[in-house]
């Protein structure tokens, strides 16, 4: 794969965003081995909170609720995907597989050997940590999911999600800070919308956030789906904690959290809840979800 990095002097000076990064390399079962950034925060023998976001962001998102989860006394982890934040970015879309991404992070959990998880998901982080929950449940205690899912297909594609993914192929300009704070209830300033397109310097930095809305399996024939649908079969007897609260103002997923909870035997008895916030529920609620967190946790 030709692979770009996105110069350090992009992050620079970034609000309310003064982690230290770090870099651990990652291979898939196809590909080289790229370079993963993740922070991580408070002690090491503490309990893992791993946080995984979604496109177009990275782990910036977090930034208001790592502190919450660390002054609780946990440790806060918050890798960047392949393609986003200060990881490695893959340049052709086809390098992107929803495979690949599954892989990329797995192998990250295992090589830090994290155990007793807590996952937090939201977007493609749902995507991706929905499938590692199930395929790696010896690591996984309980998760939680804000505005996010486990698609297999088996369902109508929403014609919002439809519009997007034809934005994110067509589009000749991919503004990742405006993307992320039009899908608020607040009113990121300036200097937030433009940490968030801080990893992408230009174009050619954008092959991941470009390519991931096609890769949502929509149809049977997706190379995806068995697995998906595996992981769906397996979710289906996941009787360990499992949480949801999303954002009600996010037009694509705001009530996907109803046949999550439905299916999730760990979901019944639980403090569900829909709270004003839009789809990067984190930028709009982050120090509320990260209280609910570390009190459900409690």
């Amino acid at each position: 794969m030709d692979v770009l990095r996105t110069p350090e002097s992009r992050f620079a000076s970034l609000p309310d965003f003064g982690f230290q990064p770090n870099y651990l390399d990652v291979a898939a079962s196809d590909s080289d081995p790229v370079r993963m950034a993740y922070l991580d925060e408070g002690p090491r023998d503490g309990s893992p909170v791993v946080m995984l976001h979604g496109e177009p962001s990275w782990s910036y998102l977090y930034r208001t609720m790592i502190p919450p989860v660390v002054a609780a006394g946990h440790r806060a982890l918050a890798p960047d995907l392949i393609g986003f934040g200060r990881s490695d970015k893959p340049r052709r879309r086809e390098d992107h597989t929803y495979l690949r991404h599954v892989e990329w992070v797995t192998a990250w959990i295992e090589a830090l050997d994290l155990r007793d998880i807590t996952l937090f998901v939201q977007d493609w982080g749902s995507l991706i940590g929905l499938r590692i929950a199930a395929e790696q449940s010896d690591r996984v205690a309980r998760v939680m999911v804000a505005n996010g899912f486990l698609p297999t297909a088996d369902r109508p594609t929403p014609m919002a999600f439809r519009a997007w993914r034809a934005f994110a192929r067509f589009t000749p300009v991919f503004p990742a800070g405006r993307i992320v704070t039009t899908a608020t209830t607040s009113k990121p300033s300036a200097a937030v919308k433009a940490a968030y397109d801080a990893p992408f310097p230009n174009s050619s930095f954008q092959a991941g956030p470009r390519a991931m809305p096609a890769l949502v399996p929509t149809s049977t024939d997706d190379p995806a789906v068995p697995a998906n649908r595996a992981a769906w079969a397996a979710l289906g007897e996941w009787e360990k904690p499992f949480l949801c609260v999303f954002g009600r103002n996010d037009p694509i997923l705001g009530g996907a959290d109803k046949p999550l909870i439905a299916h999730v035997p760990g979901a019944k008895g639980q403090p569900h809840d829909r709270i004003t916030g839009g789809h990067f529920i984190q930028e709009d609620a982050g120090p509320e979800l990260a209280r609910r967190l570390v009190e459900w946790m409690g």
